[in-house]
């Protein structure tokens, strides 16, 4: 598994997939091998995942790819997989020296990273060829939402697999709340990278519009974004708390299941684990309005699409059996067992072509 940050998962989306399916892969039976590049990071041996650490070059748009540069090589050359799973179109390039070394290859695409606005101008070129490349290349392609799946198919003609993320069913206690001084059902949440395609700028602006008293706790930060971040902190006012990034498991669950509401602006990722671990929580959710976050909800959520709409959702939504019809479907759909499943599945057929 290659083209993240790696394991133990402490930061976004792919980390969280790759740690989720790669361990029920080991217990499966499977020889997982998952490329990191955690800094200072030692272990070579995590839920039975072998763990091979490699270098990458500390820059925005080189990164992922200098870190998948080496991992690639060291795939080819030592550990010859039978197959790997590379997450990320940004890491198209690597499909053809996987596939010349015979090595059967799965990429992922994620959601439409062209239109995050971290990678405007060339980066956002980048992205585009990449895509391009990835699914006229990639042996077989991944979409984890209907939507992304139906755009691949509309522009490029390319059917995909289709495998979505999972998430647990939640149902923590409240005790370490204190530890932030927060109380249950007495916060808002919203849980993010700080970029602007999480429109955290404008639920920021729209909840210093509302007229809520319980305080709107933010959790994130953004690694390259230090001047969308000032912006947000700029419109905030005393009710607004940043806690910056939280990667303690526990406390980070307590959270979501016992905020009053939790938000969530993503408009470009598809199926996102934050969306996936607050309907798991069971929290009456308050989603930007898009395709991908109708779809994962079902319908099921709120939607608001400006500051304006999300301070209205504050001031006058009245309590529900959403968060339980959410934490169903959940159960129903969205089952790390379930998409594990459908890995075993895809690799068996990479194995056999």
């Amino acid at each position: 598994m290659m083209g993240t940050r790696g394991v133990p998962a402490l930061y976004g989306g792919f980390e969280t997939a790759v740690e989720e399916v790669g361990s029920r892969l080991a217990e499966r039976g499977y020889e997982v091998t998952v490329y990191c590049r955690n800094p200072g990071q030692k272990i070579t041996q995590y839920k039975g995942m072998n763990l091979v650490n490699l270098p990458a070059i500390h820059h925005r748009i080189a990164e992922t790819l200098s870190h998948t540069a080496v991992s690639s090589i060291h795939a080819i050359i030592r550990s010859r997989p039978d197959a790997v799973l590379l997450m990320n179109a940004g890491n198209a390039p690597f499909i053809g020296p996987l596939r010349l070394a015979k090595i059967p290859t799965a990429i992922h695409l994620d959601g439409l990273e062209s239109q995050r606005e971290k990678w405007r101008g060339l980066g956002a070129r980048y992205y585009r060829w990449a895509e391009k490349s990835a699914v006229k290349n990639g042996a077989f392609i991944i979409s984890d939402a209907q939507a992304i799946a139906e755009y691949i198919l509309n522009h490029y003609g390319r059917e995909s697999e289709m495998i979505t993320y999972g998430a647990e069913i939640i149902n923590p206690p409240s005790d370490r709340l204190a530890e932030l001084d927060l109380e249950a059902g007495e916060f808002h949440l919203l849980v993010a990278r700080l970029e602007p395609e999480n429109h955290v700028w404008e639920a920021v602006i729209g909840y210093t519009q509302s007229n809520q008293q319980k305080p709107l706790v933010l959790v994130g930060t953004a690694p390259y974004s230090a001047e969308y971040i000032n912006r947000v902190k700029n419109e905030s006012d005393s009710r607004t708390r940043f806690l910056g990034g939280i990667y303690d498991q526990e406390l980070l669950n307590q959270l979501y299941a016992h905020c009053a509401t939790y938000t969530h602006g993503h408009s470009v990722g598809g199926t996102n684990p934050s969306l996936l671990r607050a309907m798991g929580a069971g929290v009456t959710t308050l989603a930007f309005d898009c395709d991908f976050n109708r779809e994962v909800t079902d319908n099921l959520a709120l939607y608001w699409s400006s500051a304006e709409s999300y301070a209205e959702l504050l001031d006058n939504f009245t309590p529900t059996n959403m968060g339980l019809q959410l934490q169903e479907r959940v159960s129903r759909v969205y089952q790390w067992d379930r998409v594990t499943d459908q890995y075993v599945e895809l690799i068996e057929r990479m194995v056999d072509k």
